[in-house]
């Protein structure tokens, strides 16, 4: 059958983070390689709609259409724990907004990062988000 032909196995072994992206699975490059470029910005639809829900239910606040949060969460049958973490992207750094309006945010980045822990200073945030000031 195969008399006198060596096979050789080479196994390689490659660092790697699968992620879930926008209903896709993106494979993570490993540390020290850096985050992998877009070819064209793309907006993340999952974060212009929390953004924009975010800044709406601000603006119905400021206006007095609502008189708190907790009025607001009934009014648009949202949990008051989840519309407190969407709420406080309106306190995101403006370059980081514009950043995720243009679709030049990281890859990696998810909604559930900019709701968990997001820290209120936006040079702490332009640092925990992989984003350098302009």
């Amino acid at each position: 059958m195969t008399a006198g032909i060596r096979i050789d196995t080479l196994t390689i072994r490659v660092p790697l983070t699968l992620r879930r992206y926008g209903g896709r699975k993106l494979v993570i490059v490993p540390e020290g390689e850096g985050v992998p470029v877009r070819a064209k910005p793309t907006p993340d639809d999952t974060l212009l709609k929390a953004l924009a829900r975010a800044h709406r239910w601000k603006r119905m606040l400021e206006s007095g259409q609502v008189a708190s949060l907790n009025e607001l969460s009934e009014a648009e049958k949202i949990s008051p724990s989840y519309m407190t973490r969407i709420y406080r992207l309106t306190l995101l750094a403006p370059d980081i907004v514009e950043t995720i309006l243009d679709g030049r945010q990281p890859r990696t980045l998810q909604l559930a990062d900019l709701m968990d822990d997001m820290p209120v200073e936006w040079h702490r945030q332009r640092e925990r988000f992989g984003m350098a000031a302009r």
